[in-house]
């Protein structure tokens, strides 16, 4: 088997597992609030990861980190998973999954919004196209298709949606500078979120049902550690990051149909149209990115 179809192999088996995302959220959010969610799921991921480092024989690594990179790795779990998945799980409980899934989907649109006062990016006039398109899609979702009214049923659940994929982006963005082995530096990442979030957990604790440590582990493994080491296996894997990036494309559509199949939330026409429209502006501004690079 070519590499190039090993990378398609561990892509698509990655965007399966996110595809689940929304749903295993939906399920394991009636057996537990959000802090308990994170805090089982964050423990989760890092314990899985570190069976990983194990494996690969990076564990020493763990122990000849400076305290620069510890520092750095501290604000990175602050950011994911702490902030990004208590805020982003708080949305889930406000709103449909069907919702809260495409408007967390537009955090490559914000890292486009971020790179100008960050990285001081100059964005072309059609980049604002895109954008435009993209939160065109969002305001499709969020009104159920209402655009005229305008009137959003749950203006709370939506904010905290984009916030966190705001949150997303910025971290993407911060971890870009971060040279360090990737799989030690989510493994840092995921263990300082636990710890954050431990604190939360420790003023409101109470021994948690089976079926929500049930979700957390599969949440810990299959949306956070596990998955983020397949899909760093498919970009190693792929002649160029590209050929995989696409495929994440499907996540949204593959998650609707998980959907509508496990929790039987009825698929409204104006969260399809507003996921197209997102995924339009997504690959439009990629496209017109790529094009200044070819410039360049």
């Amino acid at each position: 088997m070519s590499k190039q179809n090993k990378a398609y192999i561990y892509a698509f088996i990655a965007v399966l597992f996110w595809s689940t995302a929304a749903t295993s959220f939906k399920i394991t959010l009636r057996f537990l609030n959000t802090v308990e969610m994170l805090f089982y799921s964050s423990l989760t991921a890092s314990i899985a990861l570190s069976v990983i480092l194990y494996f690969q024989k990076k564990q020493r690594k763990i122990f000849t980190v400076t305290k620069n990179q510890i520092l750095y790795a501290a604000l990175l779990g602050l950011m994911n998973p702490f902030l990004y998945y208590i805020i982003l799980f708080k949305a889930y409980s406000l709103l449909p999954a069907q919702l809260a899934q495409p408007l967390n989907f537009v955090w490559p649109i914000m890292i486009v919004i971020l790179s100008i006062p960050i990285l001081k990016q100059k964005i072309p006039p059609k980049s604002f196209f895109a954008i435009f398109l993209s939160f065109f899609g969002v305001i499709m979702i969020s009104t159920k298709g209402r655009l005229l009214s305008f009137n959003v049923d749950e203006p709370y659940g939506v904010a905290l949606a984009l916030t966190s994929s705001l949150i997303w982006a910025l971290f993407f963005i911060l971890n870009v500078k971060n040279k360090y082995d990737e799989i030690l530096s989510l493994f840092f990442s995921f263990c300082f979120g636990s710890i954050f979030t431990l604190v939360l957990l420790l003023k409101q604790f109470s021994f948690p049902p089976l079926y929500g440590i049930l979700g957390a582990i599969y949440i810990g493994l299959f949306e956070m550690g596990l998955t983020f080491v397949i899909w760093i296996k498919a970009l190693k894997y792929s002649n160029t990051t590209a050929q995989v990036n696409n495929l994440i494309y499907l996540t949204p559509f593959i998650s609707l149909l998980v959907v509508r199949l496990i929790i039987k939330e009825k698929i409204l026409i104006s969260s399809i149209f507003g996921i197209i429209l997102i995924i339009l502006g997504i690959i439009l501004q990629r496209r017109i990115r790529q094009a200044e690079i070819n410039l360049e």
